[in-house]
């Protein structure tokens, strides 16, 4: 593997800024992710690692300023955004770390020996461990939140295993800087700076995903690289769990009544979800179910209007670009496929929102209309209008798994008249998050949230958002008849830590 220069771009003008690293080598990843597993014990500690997380939200909110203008000058994305993005970040660290200190996630579970059950029920205790050193894959469009110090990262720790993030090529000065402030943290608390270990380079990231000490993963990113490294994962001599986030198309049905009732609001609400970010979101709605008569009309006239009066704006980098205004066009030059804004290229660097309509049987069937069910990232969406409700199932019976799936109904709807509960019940088993009247852009950190769905939204069932995100890094195991002394202390009797837990069926907080 040869080491190339990594250069930090700078995506409003094309031109490289400066030489950030290089692409580690074979040698170079072996090493670094050796020195993560080196330092696996000094996570044992759950105060000391809860300490750690705190102090790394401390500390990159100390940096603020400048990472901030590393990560606008290396993304565009705007300080505005980034900010608030980095103050979910600290928030999730914050959050990981009560988790830790709360202990619930260690899932305690004792029961004493019972001989007259049947069968005889002998001593047994049972938790999670961790599973050992993570790779962790950065996201693009989120340099902060799902990147080196991201939910990935925080959540592995705070499980007890130690990382190592294959950076974004997208934003590499930022992700070292990150990166060092974690290690700061680490060294802090007496952790060694290993703990968090980075690389550079696609070599490197497949080198990463088959190294024998590696013992998860966690992607964000395109189906077609996610399931490279998925495959990798699999593949291996000893197969590990890969957590990929892949790709989603985040249906949004609109019924009739809710058209008829307020078209020209969800025509807004519309613009402004689909060309947040300049459409660089993965929970964008990239397809939406309207009704073909009057009311569908309004609320394409009330999008036409919106998206019109949207700016054009800088995608990450110009290989994104490329892809948006070949993709737009491709389904643009299908048969009965209208451009009421036509969305592309806006100047030299920039791209411009729009949409595209298309009648919903051209969908019904396989054919060259599944392009328009593939996700396109950028702020372009496909409106399909259908005729009645056996047209809609049909379609949505064909739709890939998703990130989110959203339902707009009417007032009365909403109380329980009309086709809402069934058109929710139909939208539940294609995502892992399922919306009424709302947006699917904005997943908020918070303990119910699940941002994940079924494949190729995820290659598993868990979530990468929300404290349950824990439980991808860890492992059950049960010690039976194991004498008091020698058990690990989470398990013994006296419950010395205060954990939450399961005693001989009961449940103690």
């Amino acid at each position: 593997m040869a080491a190339a220069p990594v250069w930090s771009v700078d995506p409003r003008t094309g031109k490289q800024r400066e030489q950030v690293a290089v692409e580690a080598t074979a040698q170079e990843v072996d090493a670094t992710v050796r020195a993560a597993h080196e330092a696996r014990a000094s996570l044992a500690d759950r105060a000391v690692r809860s300490a750690f997380l705190r102090t790394a939200a401390d500390q990159l909110e100390a940096a603020k300023d400048g990472l901030v203008e590393t990560a606008d000058a290396e993304t565009a994305l705007g300080p505005v955004r980034l900010t608030g993005e980095l103050a979910r970040t600290c928030y999730q660290l914050r959050a990981f770390a009560d988790i830790v200190d709360e202990g619930a996630f260690l899932d305690v579970i004792i029961n004493h020996p019972d001989a007259t059950a049947t069968p005889p029920i002998p001593d047994l205790r049972r938790y999670k461990v961790p599973l050992g050193v993570v790779a962790v894959y950065s996201a693009s469009n989120f340099p902060f939140a799902f990147s080196v110090a991201g939910g990935d990262t925080a959540s592995a720790l705070a499980a007890g295993c130690p990382v190592v993030v294959k950076a974004h090529p997208d934003h590499p000065a930022l992700s070292e800087l990150v990166a060092k402030v974690l290690r700061r943290a680490a060294t802090a608390h007496g952790i060694p700076a290993g703990v968090v270990g980075l690389v550079h380079g696609f070599e490197a990231g497949v080198e990463l995903v088959k190294h024998p000490l590696v013992s998860a993963a966690g992607f964000t990113g395109s189906v077609r690289g996610g399931r490279a490294l998925f495959d990798a994962a699999a593949a291996r001599p000893t197969p590990i769990p890969f957590h990929g986030e892949l790709g989603s198309l985040n249906p949004v049905v609109i019924t009739e009544a809710a058209a008829a009732e307020r078209a020209e609001a969800i025509g807004t609400g519309l613009a402004g979800s689909m060309t947040l970010g300049v459409g660089q979101f993965c929970v964008k709605p990239g397809i939406v179910f309207a009704p073909a008569g009057a009311a569908g009309d309004r609320l394409v006239k009330s999008l036409t209007d919106a998206v019109s009066d949207t700016d054009a704006g800088v995608l990450l980098d110009h290989r994104m670009r490329d892809n948006f205004i070949a993709g737009v066009a491709e389904r643009a030059e299908l048969p009965e496929v209208e451009s009421p804004v036509t969305p592309g290229a806006g100047s030299q660097h920039t791209v411009s929102p729009g949409f595209l309509t298309v009648a919903a049987e051209k969908l019904a069937a396989e054919g060259a209309y599944d392009l328009l069910l593939e996700e396109c990232f950028g702020p372009v969406t496909v409106v399909a209008r259908y005729e009645d409700e056996s047209e809609l199932r049909g379609v949505l019976s064909r739709l890939p798994g998703n990130l989110t799936a959203t339902v707009h109904v009417s007032s009365e709807e909403a109380d329980g008249e009309g086709r809402g509960a069934e058109i929710l019940a139909e939208l539940t088993p294609l995502a892992g998050r399922v919306l009424v009247n709302g947006w699917p852009t904005g997943v908020a950190v918070a303990p119910a949230q699940h941002h994940g769905g079924p494949y190729p939204a995820t290659t598993s069932t868990s979530t990468s958002v929300g404290g349950t995100a824990i439980e991808r890094w860890m492992r059950p195991v049960a010690y039976q008849g194991v004498p008091e002394a020698l058990l690990p202390v989470e398990l013994r009797d006296e419950n010395a830590l205060g954990l939450p837990r399961r005693f001989n069926g009961r449940l103690e907080r």
